[in-house]
């Protein structure tokens, strides 16, 4: 049972209804000064698309601190429960043939993970540890990857016509309540990314675009919620 004091760093509602949405954790993309944050499902798509040549079969794949615990607060509020900027680390299972050497498939794999998390994303991961779960008799086979849930929202007002014109900015998206919202001095933009755009740089871009759009100047938090593969 998911509580206030469980692994989502939340109350246990905010993070059983980002469960049903199929969000997961929000993690923090760069750091503390960054102010954005991705979807844990919209980050192990990537990681499991780029884990696909490395000859492994990925199994279970999570995404967690480092130490939760000592992480540094960011500079400006994120979406509620998401996790506070710090390193992260990825936990995977995977199948592999028997006919490789299993230290082989695991040094691949582990550099195809760390690759995309940091040029396709921006994530900051510090590790990777993986456990063999199946040795199989052939290379095993790429599986069908399901298109992503954009959700799409049309911009309205300043800051979504703003944030939607960014290079890399697939579409505005509405998973966590409308796709811009606005507090005293704050705004949190929430959209999808291209996947040839990585996904922190055009966080960064929205945040300086809303900004220079809205009155006042307010300070900005982008939530990832999907990337989507370019053709």
């Amino acid at each position: 049972m998911t509580t206030a004091d469980g692994p989502y760093g939340a109350d246990g509602w905010t993070a059983a209804v980002r469960q049903r949405l199929g969000l997961g954790r929000l993690l923090p993309l760069g750091g503390r000064s960054d102010g954005s944050w991705i979807a844990e499902q919209a980050a192990t798509t990537v990681l499991r698309d780029a884990a696909a040549g490395s000859g492994a079969a990925l199994g279970t794949l999570r995404i967690a601190p480092v130490d939760e615990d000592h992480a540094p607060d960011p500079v400006v509020p994120g979406p509620t429960g998401a996790l506070p900027p710090g390193p992260l680390r990825i936990e995977a299972g995977f199948a592999a043939s028997a006919r490789r050497p299993l230290t082989a498939t695991s040094d691949a794999l582990r550099a195809a993970l760390l690759a995309a998390a940091a040029q396709r994303l921006g994530l900051v991961v510090d590790e990777v540890d993986l456990r063999v779960t199946d040795l199989l008799e052939e290379e095993p086979r790429p599986a069908a990857k399901p298109p992503p849930d954009v959700r799409a929202a049309e911009p309205e007002g300043a800051a979504a016509t703003a944030a939607a014109g960014v290079p890399g900015v697939v579409s505005l998206t509405r998973v966590l309540g409308s796709a811009v919202q606005h507090t005293e001095g704050h705004v949190r933009v929430e959209l999808a990314t291209a996947g040839d755009h990585r996904a922190l740089d055009v966080a960064r871009a929205v945040r300086g675009a809303v900004t220079e759009a809205v009155e006042g100047r307010p300070t900005v938090a982008v939530l990832v919620t999907a990337v989507v593969p370019q053709d």
